[in-house]
């Protein structure tokens, strides 16, 4: 005698799922169909950065426009990516462009090796070293990716001599690494 099921065949019962598996995929594109697109116009509408991004490389002066750079090539040692080249040299009274007794004469930064990590800044002993908002670099020319000194230097504000020249009559190196010179 036959036994009797009262379910239904097995196989009708993966016909139903294989029908209905679809359906649960276009309920995903559904509620994401109705959903503000996240897009951005980037090259027309520029949005803002965080304070704290980390972009290009600015190598920054005292208030009297002398550089705070004194060649002591740390951010290059600390560089992972070993896209710093620094050569220091040695201020005279004549040529002077830090307060103290070296300066960078010398300073690359290679932008197709920089990872963008920030361990050079975190290195850098009198704060020479920062980075600004400035995030694009993009260029068709490989040289071009390498900044030079002229081009990573904090542009002169008023007030400012452009370097070299001697230190404020009365201060010393002490003072200006003390954030005294205004």
């Amino acid at each position: 005698m036959p036994e009797r099921t009262d379910s239904p065949p097995r196989h009708s019962r993966g016909f139903v799922r294989r029908l209905l598996d679809p359906l649960a995929g276009f309920g995903v594109t559904l509620t994401t169909m109705f959903k503000k697109p996240a897009t951005e116009s980037y090259p027309e509408q520029k949005t803002p950065t965080a304070r704290r991004f980390h972009g290009r490389h600015q190598l920054n002066r005292y208030p009297d426009g002398l550089e705070k750079c004194i060649g002591c090539e740390l951010c290059a040692w600390a560089c992972p990516a070993d896209a710093i080249y620094v050569e220091g040299a040695d201020n005279t009274d004549a040529e002077r462009f830090s307060p103290g007794e070296r300066y960078g004469r010398v300073y690359q930064i290679n932008y197709l090796r920089c990872i963008g990590c920030g361990l050079c800044i975190e290195a850098c002993p009198t704060r020479a070293l920062t980075m600004t908002n400035e995030y694009e670099m993009a260029d068709d020319n490989r040289a071009d990716l390498i900044f030079e000194k002229d081009r990573l230097l904090a542009p002169l504000e008023p007030g400012m001599d452009a370097a070299p020249h001697p230190m404020r009559p009365g201060t010393t190196a002490q003072d200006y690494y003390g954030g005294s010179v205004r």
